[in-house]
């Protein structure tokens, strides 16, 4: 039953949340900002609440070491959003962040010395495969539809998705180097992460503020519970913080966690790695379908080896041979 719950809390929660994302960006192309801002916000509250006691409960890793990782999570978060901007349609916005497998491997070799298998370095050179087919396919859409200025726009969105993946992976390396050092505090990290970073939003502030704005102009929609109208794209955004997930290693807020942290007590971390896979294939068709984003045969061949690659690389195939390997010991046994 918690697993049947788990399941469908992972795949309620993650994949509405594409749909209000998508809402939000299609509306309004540039509120990028706005979104990260509502997402840290959120988080900060929250935390300060639940995680710090108001305050009250110090910090079990150094304060100066969060401040780099801040800093590093910060220009992540905000290139992430702001990349939709120049031309990054969501369903290459989804597949390209599946690059983290890349860009992890990639620092881990270099920064940690790291040594991996054959099947690992498949995995890699499938998933860029996927992608760099993905890639060519929608720059060539790019040009023939809206002309070489939008290419160069989408250029730009790419190199930024790029060096978010690269910093991504370089503080995903930070962060196991702090853990192994002050063990493992996800959730004090997860606090610290969104709430260092507030003041520098008041870079972004003019832009923060114009969306407010725009957001506060949009179609009212009436609150069935509280029976207020509240205008729609306020009503999107919330939806999209409640079911956000963010990328911080792996962290899934509210619905998401709730879900995946269900799954992780009640399955085997294979269940765990085909569940979130699914997913994300899953928020992939919502957002080609539902909002008739363009999508070629090619998309779909370079968007199937991505997901092959990756399952390779989780050894999703070894686990299902040894599981199946066991089953068949022990009906000979009986």
């Amino acid at each position: 039953m918690n697993t049947a719950f788990a399941v469908s809390l992972v795949f309620a929660g993650c994949c509405s949340n594409v749909v209000f994302l998508e809402l939000l960006v299609r509306k309004f192309p540039g509120c990028g900002n706005i979104v990260t801002f509502a997402q840290f916000a959120f988080i900060a509250l929250e935390g300060f609440v639940f995680q710090t006691n108001f305050g009250r409960k110090k910090p079990a890793i150094p304060i100066s070491n969060y401040v780099i990782m801040v800093t590093m999570f910060f220009t992540v978060s905000v290139i992430n959003n702001y990349a939709l901007n120049f031309n990054i349609a969501m369903p290459l916005h989804m597949i390209f962040r599946s690059g983290s497998l890349i860009a992890n491997m990639i620092l881990g070799i270099i920064i940690l010395k790291k040594r991996y298998s054959a099947s690992k370095y498949l995995s890699i050179v499938l998933v860029s495969i996927g992608i760099f087919i993905c890639t060519i396919m929608s720059a060539k859409q790019v040009v023939s539809i809206d002309g070489v200025y939008a290419f160069l726009q989408w250029l730009v969105g790419i190199c930024m998705l790029t060096f978010a993946l690269l910093m991504s992976a370089r503080m995903g390396i930070f962060q196991e180097t702090l853990y192994k050092q002050y063990g493992k505090h996800s959730k004090e990290a997860l606090f610290y992460n969104h709430c260092l970073p507030l003041p520098g939003f008041l870079l972004l502030s003019t832009n923060i503020y114009n969306h407010a704005v725009f957001f506060s102009q949009s179609t009212p929609v009436e609150i069935p519970v509280i029976g207020q109208h509240v205008p729609v794209m306020w009503v999107y955004l919330l939806m999209n913080v409640i079911t956000q997930r963010l990328r911080c290693g792996v962290t899934f807020i509210y619905v998401c966690i709730r879900g995946v942290f269900i799954l992780t007590t009640e399955c085997t971390s294979l269940t765990v790695t085909l569940v979130v896979t699914l997913r994300k294939f899953l928020s992939l068709i919502i957002s080609i379908l539902y909002f008739q984003n363009p999508f070629t045969v090619w998309h779909w061949v370079g968007t199937a080896v991505v997901f092959l690659g990756t399952l390779l690389y989780t050894e999703v195939w070894t686990s299902i041979r040894t599981a199946m390997k066991g089953d068949k010991l022990e009906k000979k046994a009986e």
